[in-house]
């Protein structure tokens, strides 16, 4: 039996749980997220908790178990509480500005670098004199508010010499030693 999957998801006060046609949709007061689920995967709610349960001990069923499992979940703390990224911008003039939905970034490059976000994204950047540029993103969705942050870090990724680049906050970038000079 799937360790993640047994487990049973406890459904907080305020979130609406719904199941229609293989289809989960959690309501709550962030927002209203729905994920499909394999028919072989059973979900049931009762009680104020949702269990999954799968019809065979297949491969395949037994992967998908725990994984369905863990998507619900992730929906059920994202329409509670909601989830938060935090990337700084590490380097001698880059900057970061938001007008709406859309992020403008200096990075060194001869052209500064737009980027439109989606509505389910709420962003706020902040640029303190003697502190790195940071770009705050909020949402419901996970896997959308990932996404995003792994597209934003590839417009420059630190690099390890001198640690310049879009990182998470208090990510620790493993730094390598420079050139030595060698003796003749």
């Amino acid at each position: 039996m799937s360790r993640i999957g047994k487990l049973p998801i406890s459904i907080p006060a305020g979130v609406a749980v719904s199941m229609k046609d293989n289809t989960v949709t959690v309501k709550g007061p962030k927002g209203e997220l729905s994920q499909d689920v394999n028919p072989e995967i059973k979900v049931e709610i009762k009680d104020g908790e949702i269990t999954l349960t799968r019809s065979n001990d297949e491969g395949p069923n037994r992967s998908m178990h725990g994984l369905y499992r863990s998507l619900i979940n992730n929906m059920v703390i994202g329409v509670s509480q909601g989830y938060k990224k935090e990337l700084e911008l590490v380097g001698v003039g880059y900057r970061a500005s938001n007008q709406g939905q859309v992020l403008e970034f200096a990075l060194g490059f001869t052209h500064n670098i737009f980027m439109q976000l989606p509505k389910e994204i709420k962003v706020e950047t902040k640029s303190e004199r003697n502190q790195n540029p940071l770009v705050i993103l909020e949402s419901c969705d996970k896997q959308l508010i990932g996404q995003v942050c792994a597209k934003i870090r590839s417009f420059r990724k630190p690099e390890p010499y001198k640690g310049k680049g879009i990182r998470f906050v208090g990510e620790q970038i493993r730094r390598k030693a420079g050139k030595s000079a060698g003796a003749k």
